[in-house]
C-alpha cells in the first residue's frame, strides 16, 4: 500500500493533484504575459478545505517595493535547499523565466528595471480582494490564518501602538493568528489588543513565567467542509532574546517541541481530521520540527520572510512559505477524506498592485486609519540615487545609510545596525519620505546609543549574531541577518564553529586591524537593554538626510565571506 508521503511526493512530481495551482502554471501564464487578476488567482479547486495564509505584513497597508535577498545562505544539512536558494539558482530550480513578473516577485535579479516594469506589490486592499474572491468560491470551507509580525513596522502602527493594524485585520476576518513583534508593545498593550480581537490569538509555546501555565490559548478547532481542523499556534520562540525581555517579563517562550507533539496527539484524540501548525518559528526550525513531530499535515511558516512557489514536504507535512510585506497570499486546498489528507493543491498568489483590483471597503478603511498622519507620512526628507533595500545575510543599502548617519551624527568610529528582515525598498530617483524612513526603523525601542566597546567585545557581538544565523542546528537559530557594520570591515566563515567565524576586523578610517584590547566609540540602535539612552534612530537619520539631500552610496565592501 502506498504511503501518504509517497502519494504526496508523486503528486508534486507529476502535478496530478496540484494541477493549475502549481508554480509551473504560474510561470507559463507569466511567460505569456497574461498578467490579469483572473490569471493571478486562477486555480483548479481541490478537495473540501482551503487554508489561506498571510504573514509578516509588518504593518504595510499600502503597496510597496520589497527586494528579496541576493544572499540567503544555509548551513549544514540545509545548505543549498530552499529557501537558501537565490537569484539565477532560484529561477532555475523553479523553472522561472528571467525577467518575468514571477522572477521580479521572487528574486532580486534585475530588481530596479523589473520594479519599474511591474510596479509595486502588496496593499491590504488588494489582499482583501483576493481573500474575498477565495471566500466567495470556497464559502464556509475556508480558514484565514495570520502568521504574525502584523502589528509592527510602520509609522502609523508605532503611533497607534498597533491599533491601525488590528482594525484593518479585523475587517479581513481571520480565524486565528500568532505573534512575534506584536510583543514589543509590552504586556499590557498586547493583552489589551488580544482581548479586543474577534478571533483567536494562539501561542502554545508561551507560558506565564511565575505560574508555569499557558499564557494564551494553545489550539483552536474549526469545522470546515465537514472536516475538523485543529490549528496550533506557535509564537516566535526566542522573543525575549531577540527583543527586550523587560517588555514582557511575565512570559516565557521556547520551541517546546514536546508540547507541540502533545497538542497534535490531543487534536487527533479529539477527532481532528487535519492538524495545522500556525508557526512563527522560521523555515529551518519548522523543517526540523516537521521531521521530529509526526501527525502535522500543514505548517504555515513565518518569521524568516521566505516566499516559495511550491510546498516543501517533510515527514508527510506540507511546509508553506508565504513571504512578507503583503507581497503574497498563500492558498492551500486540501482533499480530506476518511479522516486524513488525501491530496492538495497550492497557489502562491503574487499581489501585483497594478493588476489586483483594490477592494473599495478596505481602501476606505485604510485611508481612514492613515488620515491623521498623511501630511507627515508624505513629508520628503531627501532623494536617493541608490537602490535602497534591507534584505541580505550581510548588508543592505538602507542599513548602509543608517550606519553612515550614526557614524557622522553620533561622531562614532564604528556603527552597528541590526539585521532585521523587515523594511521596504526604494528605487533610484525616489524621494525618501517620513513613511519610507519609518518603514525601516519603526519600533518601540529606537534609542540610538553611543558607547565605548573594546575590539574583543565587537568580535563577540559579531560571533554571537553569526551563531544565531549560521548555527548548523536550526533549533539554535533566531532568524534575521548579520548585524550591519559601518566604519569597519571583517571576514566571516559561516561554516566555522562558534567563536571562529569572524576574522580580519579592520577600522576603515585608519586601515588598521581592530585590536581586542583597544576601545572604540560605537553607535547603534535597537538595543534590548532597558536603560539605553539616546535620540530615536529616525531623528538621527533625518538630521543626516537634511545635510545629505541626495543619497549616493558606494558599494558595500565591509564583509568578505569565506565559504
Amino acid at each position: 500500500m502506498i504511503s501518504r508521503r509517497e502519494f504526496l511526493m508523486a503528486a508534486v512530481a507529476t502535478g496530478a493533484i496540484m494541477g493549475p495551482g502549481t508554480a509551473g502554471r504560474w510561470t507559463r501564464a507569466f511567460a505569456q504575459q497574461r498578467l490579469s487578476e483572473d490569471a493571478l488567482l486562477e486555480m483548479q479547486p481541490v478537495g473540501n478545505v482551503t487554508l489561506v495564509h498571510i504573514t509578516d505584513i509588518h504593518a504595510q497597508l499600502k503597496p510597496v517595493y520589497f527586494r528579496e535577498p541576493s544572499i540567503n545562505l544555509g548551513v549544514g544539512e540545509v545548505a543549498g535547499l530552499p529557501p537558501h536558494v537565490t537569484g539565477k539558482d532560484f529561477l532555475t530550480l523553479y523553472d522561472i523565466e528571467p525577467g518575468s513578473p514571477e522572477a521580479y516577485a521572487l528574486t532580486s535579479d534585475d530588481f530596479t528595471a523589473l520594479a519599474r516594469t511591474y510596479g509595486r506589490m502588496g496593499g491590504m486592499d488588494r489582499v482583501a480582494t483576493i481573500i474575498k474572491r477565495i471566500r466567495a468560491e470556497r464559502g464556509d470551507n475556508m480558514l484565514l490564518l495570520d502568521g504574525g509580525d502584523t502589528w509592527q513596522g510602520s509609522y502609523t502602527a508605532n503611533k497607534t501602538l498597533g491599533a491601525d493594524m488590528v482594525e484593518v485585520m479585523n475587517a479581513l476576518r481571520p480565524d486565528a493568528m500568532t505573534g512575534h513583534w506584536e510583543f514589543t508593545y509590552g504586556t499590557d498593550r498586547v493583552n489589551e489588543l488580544v482581548e479586543s480581537l474577534p478571533f483567536a490569538f494562539l501561542g502554545s509555546n508561551i507560558y506565564d513565567a511565575e505560574w508555569e501555565e499557558p499564557a494564551f490559548e494553545a489550539m483552536k478547532t474549526f469545522e470546515r467542509g465537514g472536516v475538523k481542523i485543529a490549528v496550533i499556534g506557535q509564537a516566535f520562540p526566542y522573543t525575549p532574546i531577540a527583543n527586550p525581555r523587560w517588555m514582557i517579563p511575565g512570559w516565557s517562550f521556547g520551541i517546546r517541541e514536546e508540547d507541540i507533539a502533545t497538542h497534535v496527539e490531543e487534536a487527533r484524540a479529539g477527532g481532528a481530521d487535519v492538524v495545522v501548525l500556525l508557526s512563527h518559528n522560521g523555515f529551518d526550525v519548522d523543517r526540523k520540527l516537521a521531521s521530529r513531530v509526526d501527525g502535522i499535515d500543514v505548517i504555515l511558516t513565518a518569521h524568516t520572510h521566505d516566499a516559495l512557489p511550491e510546498p516543501v514536504i517533510v515527514n508527510d507535512t506540507l511546509l508553506i512559505a508565504s513571504g512578507s510585506n503583503g507581497k503574497f497570499v498563500s492558498r492551500v486546498d486540501l482533499d480530506v477524506r476518511d479522516g486524513a489528507v488525501q491530496g492538495f493543491g497550492y497557489r502562491l498568489i503574487p499581489v501585483f498592485s497594478d493588476v489586483i483590483t483594490p477592494d473599495a471597503e478596505m481602501a476606505a478603511l485604510i485611508d481612514k486609519v492613515r488620515a491623521p498622519y498623511e501630511a507627515e507620512l508624505a513629508r520628503e526628507l531627501a532623494t536617493t540615487d541608490t537602490l535602497l533595500f534591507r534584505r541580505g545575510n550581510f548588508n543592505g543599502t538602507f542599513d548602509d545609510l543608517i550606519c553612515q548617519a550614526l557614524l557622522e551624527e553620533r561622531e562614532a568610529d564604528i556603527a552597528l545596525s541590526p539585521g532585521f528582515r523587515w523594511g521596504t525598498s526604494l528605487l533610484p530617483g525616489d524621494a525618501i519620505t517620513v513613511e519610507d524612513l519609518h518603514n525601516a526603523c519603526a519600533m518601540t525601542y529606537p534609542a540610538a546609543y553611543r558607547s565605548t566597546m573594546s575590539g574583543q567585545m565587537l568580535k563577540d557581538i559579531l560571533e554571537d549574531v553569526g551563531d544565531n544565523l549560521f548555527n548548523p542546528d536550526p533549533y539554535y537559530q533566531q532568524g534575521g541577518d548579520m548585524v550591519r557594520v559601518g566604519g569597519m570591515g571583517y571576514a566571516i566563515d559561516p561554516n566555522a564553529s562558534m567563536g571562529s567565524r569572524i576574522s580580519d576586523m579592520t577600522l576603515f578610517k585608519t586601515g588598521e586591524a581592530i585590536e581586542p584590547g583597544r576601545d572604540y566609540t560605537v553607535s547603534g540602535w535597537a538595543s534590548v537593554n532597558e536603560d539605553t539612552e539616546g535620540p530615536a534612530i529616525w531623528d538621527v537619520v533625518e538630521a543626516w538626510l537634511a545635510k545629505n539631500p541626495v543619497v549616493t552610496l558606494e558599494e558595500n565592501r565591509s564583509v568578505r565571506v569565506n565559504a
